[in-house]
């Protein structure tokens, strides 16, 4: 059954309180609701009744593990990963006549949501450079066109490579095999804009760049902090690992600038309590803390833990811990001690006896765990953050051991499986050893370019093709008006897709979209029907098959379009079989078990129900730092601010929304309902700066190069945010995140803690805005 388009919405602002508890009945109406609206009843079925389950269909969405084999639930799905799934399994479909009845210009006029909506790629398409319409292409033009412009660049460097955590493994690995065999690790990932101060900040103090805990710790903790994270809308089955720590008698401390719905209570709708009880209280201390104090929350932790020591000798820190596995405690010692409680205090917006409270709960706790989301690594302090953390941790030796340890949640399904596949700019040697080895050619050395380098390289004119396999790179950027500037100056740009976004509209001066099969769809090629491999949050790797008849017979596989790119570029350089590889994907994984540690016999051993765990140095004891130990970190910090008559602005999701992709204009735990252009205030704020429940402003960011950045049209929202901040949604907000705004050594965009003023306007003007 074919499904008509939806309209734009008309944007009218309804808002309610926030609620105060998460999941429960409504999520699974609001997930049926949404997938039945999508595709039909069979395919509904087919979708959530497979999906996380052994041989099914992997979430696409978010990363949380799945329970052990034998332990999961019939429906192992949450309602955002059930709206996700069957967002891409929809029964709507973009043919050559929709690109015939809108100019690329129109539909760059179109809002995000409606381009989603539009339904599933089905053909190959190309945008000329004299041209404002997308038109066929046959597969072989397409690839042709494509490698034809890449063999014609005066150096491999001017081609970027962009991978999304859509991406399975296989496809990731052949990415980077192709890249580097052309010559180049110009390889920026979403894991830039997302976790890239998690991956510094490990590597430099634990020799891992991944969390060390499993799900199994999740619940055997005795204390949890959930940093900077919002589970109940970005990770919701994380809140059904957390229900089990409860009911297992752990303890939940949440900080952030936000009491989100799913931080307070969890009503799960597998249990009975969840349906016609009260659900499960989530977190038993919130810490509504101001944006950017998270690294002096942990600093001031710490400091106390030391005067505790102090008072008790020998009762307190894990003294056998820090002194056979870490080095540099007596500096990060003295230098903790010697930072101000005033400061402290300030950065926080906490008082003292709610830290001191904190204090007391880790005292009274075995075992605890650390998780942060992007609240914390999207900071311009964020690897400082982590390090500090990971300082926490290590004082009473809550790494390496049951129930303890660091926990970086991840957001996008398979980004740190395309990590472990390669997708890094600045891979190691003993990575591109290993692939010299096993291929024959000597991969490029020299470091290539992030997510923010490449913008600015092809602003600058010094990359000229964009590739990009899953995603939506021009939404998902900061800085929407340069980056659009730079994405626009590239001769030629190419998204491997399976749906309409963005990126599509503001394009080279040649484009191509290169539609492809979605992870639900079954994959059949020469040697059969073909499964993909993913890795989540906890370094648990397992397959994934599609279930779904494809939505065009002209799709092809991620894997295909990578290895016919290949063989038109390459020809038969360095012996890749890139033929074998896209009639076999086990072909693919046998290489990979010969190259990256932990996947020996890949093919045979994940192929068992649950997969294959990685393993984890730290929780062997071993730390792969220059002194063989974990390290203590001196952290510095400049108190986040905004001066007199402005607010600090953090970017976030609403509820019905993936990644860049809103799926309605409604966020229904925060009360927001029919339109996403709205900035939350606290009251306290609005009465300090005059501001009115449902007045227009325009919020103008300020940052240092003396540029306007400017976001029209927001509606003001009374909301219990942090003191002296604000919160509204990306990627509408990008605009306001300078490209030169960026964390310290990571270089990731600090969407979080942007000093904006909100300038009234007289009246809501003009049609809606994307």
């Amino acid at each position: 059954m074919k499904k008509a388009p939806r309209h734009e919405p008309d944007e009218r602002l309804s808002a309610t309180p926030p609620k105060k508890w998460a999941a429960g009945v409504p999520a699974v109406t609001h997930a049926l609701e949404y997938s039945l609206e999508e595709t039909t009843v069979r395919r509904t079925a087919t979708t959530l009744l497979t999906m996380n389950q052994v041989a099914g269909i992997d979430c696409p969405g978010c990363a949380w593990a799945d329970p052990a084999p034998g332990h999961r639930h019939r429906n192992e799905y949450c309602e955002n990963g059930a709206k996700h799934i069957n967002d891409e399994a929809t029964a709507r479909r973009i043919t050559a006549g929709f690109f015939r009845a809108h100019s690329v210009s129109a539909l760059d006029r179109r809002s995000d949501l409606w381009l989603n909506q539009q339904g599933r790629l089905t053909a190959p398409m190309v945008k000329r450079p004299d041209s404002d319409h997308y038109e066929p292409i046959s597969w072989h033009d397409a690839l042709g066109l494509l490698s034809e412009e890449l063999t014609s660049l005066d150096s491999p460097d001017e081609a970027v490579f962009y991978t999304s955590g859509r991406a399975s493994n296989e496809a990731a690995f052949v990415l980077q095999l192709f890249a580097r065999a052309f010559g180049t690790n110009n390889l920026p990932d979403c894991s830039n804009m997302c976790h890239e101060s998690s991956g510094f900040a490990l590597h430099e103090t634990l020799g891992t760049g991944k969390g060390t805990v499993s799900l199994d710790d999740i619940h055997q903790a005795d204390l949890i902090f959930l940093v900077g994270q919002n589970p109940g809308t970005n990770h919701p089955r994380q809140l059904s690992a957390l229900e089990q720590a409860k009911l297992n008698g752990g303890r939940i401390i949440a900080v952030n600038t936000l009491p989100e719905a799913g931080l307070l209570r969890f009503k799960n709708p597998q249990r009975v309590r969840g349906v016609i009880g009260a659900g499960t209280r989530i977190a038993d201390r919130f810490l509504h803390i101001r944006s950017g104090g998270d690294l002096a929350l942990f600093q001031g932790l710490n400091r106390l833990l030391l005067e505790a020591e102090e008072a008790r000798p020998g009762t307190v820190l894990d003294h056998d811990f820090i002194r056979s596995s870490t080095s540099g405690f007596e500096e990060f010692s003295r230098h903790v001690r010697a930072i101000a409680w005033d400061d402290i205090l300030a950065a926080t917006g906490l008082t003292r006896r709610e830290i001191e409270q904190v204090r007391d709960e880790v005292l009274g706790s075995e075992r605890v765990i650390v998780c942060w989301a992007m609240g914390v690594t999207q900071q311009r302090h964020g690897v400082p953050t982590i390090r500090e953390i990971v300082n926490f941790l290590m004082l009473r030796g809550n790494l390496g051991r049951a129930g303890a340890g660091a926990c970086p949640v991840r957001g996008h399904s398979n980004v740190q499986g395309d990590r472990t596949m390669g997708i890094w700019e600045q891979m190691p040697d003993s990575f591109l050893d290993a692939l010299q080895r096993e291929f024959g050619f000597d991969p490029p050395r020299a470091h290539g370019l992030d997510s923010v380098n490449s913008i600015r390289a092809m602003r600058e004119g010094r990359v000229k093709v964009f590739l990009s396999l899953a995603g939506n790179f021009v939404r998902a950027a900061p800085d929407t008006a340069v980056t659009e500037e730079a994405m626009r100056r590239c001769r030629l740009t190419a998204h491997i897709s399976t749906k309409l976004n963005r990126s599509h509209t503001v394009c080279g001066r040649t484009a191509l979209i290169l539609p492809t099969l979605g992870r639900t769809e079954r994959d059949v090629q020469p040697s059969g029907e073909q499964f993909v491999t993913v890795e989540n949050s906890m370094s648990e790797v397992h397959t994934s098959y599609g279930r779904l008849k494809p939505a065009s017979k002209l799709l092809l596989s991620e894997v295909a379009i990578l290895c016919r790119l290949a063989r038109h570029t390459l020809g038969g350089k360095a012996g890749i079989p890139w033929a074998r590889f896209e009639a076999d994907y086990g072909a693919i994984r046998h290489h990979v078990s010969r190259i990256v540690p932990g996947f020996h016999d890949f093919n045979r051993r994940v192929a068992r129900p649950g997969g294959i765990r990685l393993p984890n140095p730290v929780n062997e004891g071993m730390f792969a730092t220059p002194t063989g130990k974990a390290l203590f970190t001196c952290n510095a910090w400049h108190m986040s601010d905004a001066p007199e008559g402005h607010l600090l602005l953090q970017t976030l999701r609403s509820h019905d929304q993936w990644n860049t992709i809103p799926y309605t204009d409604n966020d229904r735990y925060r009360g927001i309902h029919g339109r996403r252009r709205v900035v939350l205030v606290n009251p306290s704020d609005m009465a300090h700066l005059g501001l009115l429940k449902g007045q227009f402003v325009d919020l103008v960011g300020v940052w240092t190069d003396g540029v306007e950045r400017r976001a029209e049209e927001f509606e003001v929202v009374p909301y219990p945010t942090a003191r002296g901040c604000a919160a509204a949604y990306y990627p509408e907000t990008n605009v306001l995140v300078p490209l030169d705004s960026v964390a310290e050594i990571s270089n990731q965009p600090t969407s979080k803690g942007i000093v904006v003023r909100l300038a009234a306007r007289a009246t809501a003007e003009g049609p809606p805005r994307r």
